[in-house]
């Protein structure tokens, strides 16, 4: 499973410094609300940093991120504090994931029911589900594999997955997102696909001598894949495979 790190936002000013900086209404990590919401920081370019999970708790914010990005992300946010009062620290916090019985203390993964619950505490109480099959077949991007610093996150799916809010202020990057969300049809994106044969992760997905898209995280005879749609055809092909739109 993938290796999560939790740091912890503390001050007064915590949830309007997250509120001004990042793709999702803080608000609905309160404790009294849902207390979970999924998001992600992106450039001024609208383009993708990272994605975490934050969770409210009484004096201060928990953020859960990929623990490869955790340092950077931790700095990136340091550089946005000015004079606000904010002080970011890494927990030792470990973050449990499951589809089964619940703990107590656990809170419905945001992104989509089917994908369980997530809890936090100081012990790793995951039980055996298959989240990488999950993932695929619910067309969840990750960082690293689908989701890059060349990601623009409509494309990738955060409107479908509750990784974003149209209703809320300004934040970085929102400027791009927004115009994508009302202005423009998506000419790109995230597409659950079935394979019939072999190809690898990172193939060029083709259509004659066009190239569709490509190939990402691979689970049995299905796929997640970055398409050009105004290209998708019945006779795609990866590797040695035939590739179909799964949904």
């Amino acid at each position: 499973m993938e290796s999560r790190t939790v740091l912890a936002i503390y001050g007064k000013d915590r949830e309007t410094f997250l509120q001004g900086l990042v793709t999702n209404d803080v608000t609905k990590a309160l404790p009294e609300k849902d207390g979970i919401c999924y998001a992600a920081l992106l450039s001024p370019q609208g383009k993708f940093i990272a994605d975490f999970f934050l969770i409210g708790r009484e004096d201060h914010i928990l953020l859960d991120v990929a623990s490869d990005v955790a340092p950077a992300l931790a700095q990136r946010l340091s550089m946005y504090k000015l004079r606000a009062d904010v002080r970011i620290e890494e927990t030792s916090l470990v973050v449990s994931r499951g589809c089964g019985i619940a703990p107590e203390t656990a809170l419905t993964d945001p992104r989509h029911p089917d994908l369980g619950w997530r809890d936090y505490a100081h012990d790793d109480h995951s039980d055996d589900t298959d989240f990488e099959a999950l993932r695929v077949r619910l067309a969840v991007p990750e960082m690293g594999a689908e989701l890059s610093g060349e990601s623009y996150i409509l494309e990738m799916g955060f409107e479908r997955l509750n990784g974003v809010d149209f209703r809320k202020g300004c934040y970085v990057g929102q400027e791009v997102t927004a115009r994508m969300h009302h202005k423009t049809e998506l000419k790109k994106g995230l597409r659950r696909v079935r394979l019939h044969g072999s190809a690898e992760s990172g193939s060029a997905i083709t259509t004659g001598e066009k190239i569709v898209g490509t190939l990402h995280s691979i689970h049995g005879n299905e796929g997640l894949a970055y398409l050009r749609f105004d290209r998708v055809s019945d006779n795609m092909t990866a590797g040695n495979a035939r590739v179909e739109i799964a949904d």
